[in-house]
């Protein structure tokens, strides 16, 4: 039996209410990340998710089935400082990133989160950006190995505490040749390159 076929469009208004219920439900049952009465801001956040859309240079794209059916989201930015996260990442210049990917536990296997990573590279690559950056946790295994093997590597200098949770950043250089000390975001430069061997 073939596999489902995805495309990745911009979420409509009148699906965000539909994207955040996903969203909420997808996080909250991450074994190891922090429940609604843990951190209720964030879930709110989620929720809440098309709000996050008034922001410049701030798109909410959507995997969807053939008869649109919505089986994964993820907020996309392609300018950093209003990427939103602690940390120093909002620092980073010539960068884009992106967020809060999340599918559709009944569509997990079918590369969907691939697909919605790869769109937001293709994006910050035609605008000519020099790296991605993203963040996850050690309560997503799953994309976590999926960042490694597309190539995003383990940046310590963006790591940074949400509550109780440590949230770990990457990198993907979005140049074929790299000045080694390329990536700075303004503090310093960037050194951690080191593979960590962890779970998505």
């Amino acid at each position: 039996m073939d596999k489902p076929k995805y495309t990745v469009r911009n979420a409509r208004p009148e699906e965000f209410s539909e994207i955040g219920k996903l969203m909420v439900q997808v996080y909250s049952q991450l074994e190891g990340f922090p429940k609604k009465t843990e951190q209720p801001d964030y879930y709110k956040m989620l929720a809440n998710i098309g709000d996050l859309t008034q922001k410049p240079e701030t798109e909410l794209l959507v995997a969807v089935s053939s008869d649109n059916k919505i089986a994964g989201g993820v907020i996309y930015f392609s300018d950093m400082q209003y990427y939103g996260s602690g940390g120093t990442a909002t620092q980073e210049k010539n960068a884009a990133g992106f967020r809060l990917l999340a599918v559709d536990n009944s569509t997990r296997g079918h590369g969907v989160g691939k697909l919605l990573t790869n769109d937001c590279i293709r994006r910050a690559k035609e605008k000519k950006l020099a790296q991605m950056v993203i963040h996850t946790t050690k309560a997503m295994q799953t994309a976590w190995k999926m960042y490694e093997n597309l190539g995003f590597r383990r940046s310590e200098d963006l790591d940074f505490m949400q509550g109780e949770l440590p949230v770990f950043g990457f990198r993907l250089s979005l140049k074929k040749y790299n000045h080694p000390n390329q990536f700075t975001n303004g503090n310093h430069q960037q050194t951690a390159y080191g593979k960590a061997r962890k779970r998505c």
